[in-house]
């Protein structure tokens, strides 16, 4: 029998918070009464709910927390978290941007890092037009919860014509001693025929309470532009996190984004790019590793709106433990969007019988040019394949990671930054052992 949550106690408490903290938030005071509202008229998302039918976001939110940003982590325990050498690195910690361990000084021209609190002070009109312009908090309660609640994040913005060579790092860090909710929030902006590579990391450190996360990117993609996108979701045992990510791509734009997550006790990923002009250019793949009794949620929107626009979407998962596993991806086909071509995968391996994996893929085409397809495979390691590799002198366990590995390769390979890749395929090599 399920457990039952008060989940209006919940969002009062919230609320109530919410009240008590405005002298502290960051944003327009219009625009964070008009979310709290939205909020408060959406409430916390329970099974009856169907973009939430699978996970129980009450329980996330149980009992007693307390919502103060304190800066607790030294630069000793956030160097290691900068695990490229050579990149741009921005550290938000406990969903406030820290300049004293960020890497922001002696910026190219064209390429501006600051966080929200400054950028909104120094009425940057880049900023101005595009804050909280894509995630419409009507959509999502969470959304409406971040927009209303966040203390700061980043701004990053890459002017037009500017091609950023080095990866900009921006690193989420949870530290926690009691049960803690933050709202980070980042704004990304890149111009017309510009060029970045954008990574986000979001890591525990050090906590022994509970951490939830509550994370918004907003990423504007203007024409001829291209940009490479990835998320590392590592928030151990004590983590939990909602991650949303709303994308709005312009003409002849190409975007990437790929999500890795490797941890985490709940972990809830919203993410929806939007096609909204001709010859656009999308790809977006992902990796979630589970076990124990960890939950991954991934839920995808790609929104072709006009027409000779490309989407691809490739998924995998490998589930053990009584962990559980969901992808529902969604592709909307627009009236006006012919000669669409969309496709979308989800591959999933379950090692456990006492694992779950819901999968979702889903069309909706409003056009009659197109060329969409989506699909669904979830099944066991190949017996036939492990039978093979034993009769040649691999052992049944390396076998088995072997295999895995293959599996999982064809996401990682994906990652263009080599010493990305390295690290991720590190971190999946210890998930294995």
């Amino acid at each position: 029998m399920e457990t039952v949550i008060n989940t209006r106690t919940i969002k009062d408490k919230l609320i109530f918070e919410f009240e008590n903290s405005k002298l502290f938030l960051f944003g327009s005071t219009q625009l964070r009464d008009n979310a709290m509202e939205s909020f408060y008229k959406q409430g916390i998302p329970t099974r009856n709910h169907e973009e939430y039918k699978y996970i129980r976001m009450d329980l996330m939110l149980k009992g007693e927390f307390d919502f103060s940003t304190n800066k607790n982590c030294s630069d000793a325990q956030i160097e290691p978290l900068k695990f490229l050498k050579d990149a741009y690195v921005v550290v938000i910690e406990n969903g406030v941007f820290v300049e004293g361990s960020s890497n922001v000084q002696n910026l190219p021209k064209g390429l501006t890092i600051c966080s929200l609190v400054d950028a909104e002070k120094s009425n940057s009109p880049v900023f101005e037009k595009h804050y909280a312009q894509y995630a419409d908090v009507k959509t999502d309660p969470f959304i409406a919860l971040n927009t209303a609640m966040t203390k700061d994040g980043a701004f990053i913005h890459i002017a037009k014509n500017v091609i950023i060579e080095k990866p900009i790092h921006v690193i989420h860090i949870s530290t926690t001693s009691v049960n803690t909710i933050i709202h980070p929030r980042n704004l990304i902006v890149i111009d017309e025929n510009a060029q970045a590579k954008i990574i986000e990391s979001f890591e525990t450190v050090s906590a022994t309470a509970k951490t939830v996360s509550n994370a918004l990117t907003e990423i504007v993609v203007d024409k001829d532009a291209i940009v490479d996108h990835y998320k590392i979701q590592d928030e151990k045992e004590l983590g939990y996190l909602v991650n949303t990510t709303q994308v709005i791509q312009q003409r002849q734009s190409v975007f990437s984004t790929h999500t890795y997550t490797l941890s985490g006790s709940l972990v809830r990923n919203n993410l929806t790019v939007v096609l909204d002009d001709e010859h656009i250019e999308s790809h977006l793949n992902g990796l979630y590793l589970t076990a124990g009794n960890q939950v991954v949620d991934n839920h995808t929107v790609v929104d072709h709106r006009k027409p000779n626009c490309n989407s691809n979407e490739l998924y995998k998962g490998i589930i053990e433990g009584k962990s559980t596993a969901t992808f529902n991806g969604k592709i909307f086909v627009r009236k006006d969007a012919q000669k669409t071509n969309a496709f979308q995968s989800n591959k999933n391996i379950l090692l456990s019988l006492a694992g779950t994996i819901n999968t979702k893929p889903q069309l909706e085409i409003y056009a009659d040019d197109v060329k969409c397809s989506h699909g669904s495979t979830t099944g066991k390691l190949d017996e036939a394949k492990i039978f093979y590799l034993r009769a040649r002198g691999v052992g049944l366990v390396n076998a088995k990671k072997l295999l895995m590995h293959a599996f999982a390769s064809e996401v990682v390979n994906t990652i263009k930054i080599k010493a990305l890749r390295e690290y991720v395929e590190e971190k999946i090599s210890k998930t294995f052992e």
